[in-house]
């Protein structure tokens, strides 16, 4: 097994938008061949920070994930969030 985690912080009051916008990138993700766990979660007492958690059957499916159409989507919508910094 293959843990991926980190959080993401936003700009102050921000959010909401990385939650309405990530949606379709979690629900593609699940259906992946490897993938047992794939989370973006609210911090409960911070309200920038957004915590990760993946868990993946090994690096293979990792990488077939980050080679995936619904990534690169991802990563141009991701592009235009206010995303203060991140750290995986």
């Amino acid at each position: 097994m293959l843990i991926v985690a980190g959080e993401i912080r936003m700009r102050a009051g921000t959010r909401d938008q990385f939650f309405a916008a990530v949606g379709p990138l979690v629900n593609a993700t699940l259906l992946e061949d490897g993938c047992h766990t794939y989370a973006f979660t609210p911090d409960p007492d911070d309200a920038d920070l957004i915590r990760l958690y993946e868990l993946w059957d090994d690096e293979a499916s990792l990488a077939a994930h980050l080679g995936s159409p619904h990534i690169a989507a991802w990563q141009a919508t991701s592009a235009g969030l206010p995303i203060a910094s991140a750290d995986l």
